[in-house]
């Protein structure tokens, strides 16, 4: 879900935070990507796109997402990007009632869903709650995870959420960025936020940047204020208070510093807090998550395992021969992009100097063949 409103925030408080660009301009970049997050999208669109249901095998098992990784992935890697992909762990304790309010909107929607469909809804409402009807299981993120080994490309069990791990993965300049949609990245504090990577080509869209520290900046608030401000506007683990939305929510901050602050000063029959409200357990699952530790990971991108794809793609999953002959044909020219490193890695961050102002021609004497600019009577003297 991330944070309510805070995409729209940004784009009007702190819009030189974002940065659009395609995905060549990450050539050689690592980024940490939240794996849940791209199998869910993999199978959103193809629902979409076939309009009845997912790819599968002879067997009628679900391939989508195994499709969608494998080709999108070796897209990313053809660019030059060095893809991580972190798997969430266990849920927080504090998230259990929004995966409760996550399993009856999908109920809800099965069943709108199956109404539209016979009374011949639009399609637009079809696809809205089609899109409320998709979840990525434990088994779909297991068979990707075995894709992504045979591939030769690291994965990284989260002990919780994948993104907190993601940003951990950032701040630690393990990697370059964090890949996801939901924008709580930012919350846990990772420097760089890349978005749409996984389905940028996919819908025509540019990929979008979001720097923290000019997030901070535009918002004019700390790491800390910007945490309060998350939580406010409503996130995985607390509800917003009833009349405050993203909006006033920043007012709120700018002028008093904090939630707890802020209690003192609002009316709370008009603004009544929702129950439970454990906002200081929120801010710690922000500041102080559950997280892999950076230091113990050894991150490699390996040659693929051709035999085991193989096996994996066209024995157990039964996809065409052909079509995985080339996707491996494809994979193995990869492998000399991704031993290239971005001119930085040897040199620096690269910087841009103005270029230096040539003389003003009506400030030289004298312009002309055999005629000295000004200063030459001085030189003269020098050389004498």
């Amino acid at each position: 879900m991330g944070i309510h409103g805070l995409s729209r925030l940004l784009h009007d408080h702190a819009p030189h935070a974002l940065k659009e660009g395609k995905m060549e301009n990450y050539f050689g970049r690592k980024i940490a990507i939240d794996a849940s997050m791209s199998i869910y999208q993999f199978l959103i669109q193809v629902r979409l796109a076939g309009g009845e249901g997912q790819l599968t095998n002879e067997a009628g098992d679900v391939t989508s997402h195994i499709s969608g990784m494998m080709y999108r992935t070796i897209r990313m890697m053809e660019a030059g990007i060095k893809p991580v992909f972190v798997f969430d762990g266990k849920a927080p304790t504090m998230k259990g009632g929004e995966l409760a309010k996550r399993k009856e909107r999908m109920k809800q929607a099965e069943s709108e869903l199956t109404r539209l469909q016979q009374e011949g809804g639009s399609a637009e409402e079809i696809e809205k709650q089609q899109k409320r009807t998709v979840r990525a299981t434990r088994e779909q993120s297991e068979e990707v995870k075995t894709l992504l080994k045979l591939m030769g490309v690291p994965v990284v069990d989260a002990p919780c959420e994948a993104e907190a791990s993601c940003a951990a993965l950032a701040k630690a300049n393990l990697v370059f960025a964090t890949g996801t949609e939901d924008a709580d990245a930012l919350t846990f504090g990772t420097p760089i936020l890349v978005r749409h990577l996984s389905m940028a080509e996919a819908r025509k869209m540019p990929i979008v940047e979001v720097n923290l520290a000019a997030v901070l900046e535009g918002l004019k608030l700390t790491h800390a204020q910007f945490i309060d401000l998350c939580i406010l506007c409503g996130c995985d683990y607390v509800d917003s208070i009833k009349g405050i939305g993203p909006i006033t929510a920043l007012k709120l901050i700018q002028e008093h510093g904090s939630i707890e602050a802020i209690l003192k000063k609002i009316d709370l029959t008009k603004h009544p807090l929702p129950e439970p409200f454990p906002f200081e357990d929120a801010r710690k699952l922000f500041t102080d998550p559950d997280v892999v530790d950076p230091s113990s990971l050894d991150i490699k991108w390996t040659d693929c395992d051709v035999e085991g794809l193989r096996k994996y793609l066209i024995e157990d999953k039964q996809f065409a021969e052909d079509r995985v002959n080339k996707a491996i044909e494809r994979l193995q020219k990869c492998k000399g992009k991704n031993t290239q490193n971005r001119l930085e890695t040897f040199f620096g961050p690269v910087t841009v100097k103005r270029a230096e102002r040539k003389p003003d021609p009506k400030a030289v004497k004298g312009k002309g063949k055999g005629k000295m600019p000004a200063g030459g009577s001085a030189a003269k003297k020098m050389k004498k």
